[in-house]
């Protein structure tokens, strides 16, 4: 039942310009495959239409796009932006708007001056598993391209994450992630120089920093706390990262510690939100 009708408007000053909120055409077609939860588990309900059943064009047209996408496969060519307004007789600037979405979605990518389909998302377990153990595991090569290795000495803040005293020694290690030749994300690591006195002269950057505390020094990892977030990349890091700024990004924040729980490492990762999904498997707590 409707509450009671509010009192008279009070006129409005002199001068005073009314607000409208900006139009946003709609379109009334038949929704693509309007009950697609029941065929593509973990997809929007309804493919997100309202029930009313009218949406934006540029969703409608991505609706479509969607279609055409699974046509297509992976490394697909679409369409050129003036042949997909033809074709869904909509302006350039709605098909625009649909493509802008589905890039930053992942579902394409730009390849010269074409749009094509891109393959699935890399899948990153979430635990103490190496970046390059996670992306080997899905059939692609993992790099890592070296941007810098400093030392400096030991913050108060950064001391208890890494287990260090202020001003004693400390690494930080910066390297673009790789998949397949393919810049996918941009890690920095904070080791202290006590923990790993040969770094700069023993490690190989394109390998696993993982292996080669495990492997040469002998250090065990016992378990880390770890923090995601969603960010936009600053312009060095797109600079780095070969992104536009606008792009979302995963943040990893981890802080790991050894077998005997001592502070091991901090760890800052950022990840194309557009290329990478994180898995992890959860278990009951009594």
């Amino acid at each position: 039942m409707a509450g009671p009708c509010p009192g008279p408007l009070r006129p409005a000053p002199p001068g005073h310009v009314p607000y409208t909120l900006p139009f946003t055409p709609v379109c009334d077609h038949r929704p693509v495959n309007p009950v697609n939860h029941q065929t593509t588990p973990g997809a929007p309900v309804r493919s997100g239409v309202p029930e009313h059943g009218r949406v934006p064009k540029y969703y409608a047209v991505k609706a479509r796009l969607s279609v055409l996408i699974d046509e297509l496969g992976d490394g697909g060519l679409l369409p050129t932006e003036r042949d997909l307004a033809v074709r869904y007789e909509v302006s350039r600037e709605t098909v625009r708007q649909a493509l802008r979405e589905l890039l930053l979605e992942g579902r394409l990518r730009r390849r010269g001056r074409g749009t094509v389909v891109a393959g699935p998302k890399l899948e990153q377990p979430l635990s103490l598993a190496s970046y390059t153990e996670g992306v080997r595991r899905q059939g692609r090569r993992p790099g890592r391209s070296l941007i810098s290795l400093d030392r400096f000495p030991c913050t108060e803040a950064l001391a208890p994450e890494v287990g260090a005293a202020r001003g004693e020694p400390v690494w930080h290690m910066e390297r673009v992630l790789l998949a397949d030749d393919e810049r996918v994300g941009l890690e920095s690591t904070y080791v202290s120089v006590a923990r790993a006195p040969r770094l700069d002269a023993d490690f190989d950057p394109d390998s696993s920093f993982y292996a080669y505390l495990h492997d040469r020094l002998g250090i065990v990892f016992g378990d880390a706390d770890e923090r995601i977030e969603t960010v936009l990349a600053t312009p060095r890091e797109a600079l780095l990262i070969g992104t536009p700024p606008a792009l979302p990004m995963l943040l990893l924040h981890r802080l790991s510690r050894d077998a005997d729980g001592r502070p091991l490492e901090r760890v800052r990762t950022l990840y194309r939100g557009d290329r990478f999904s994180f898995t992890t498997r959860l278990g009951r707590q009594d």
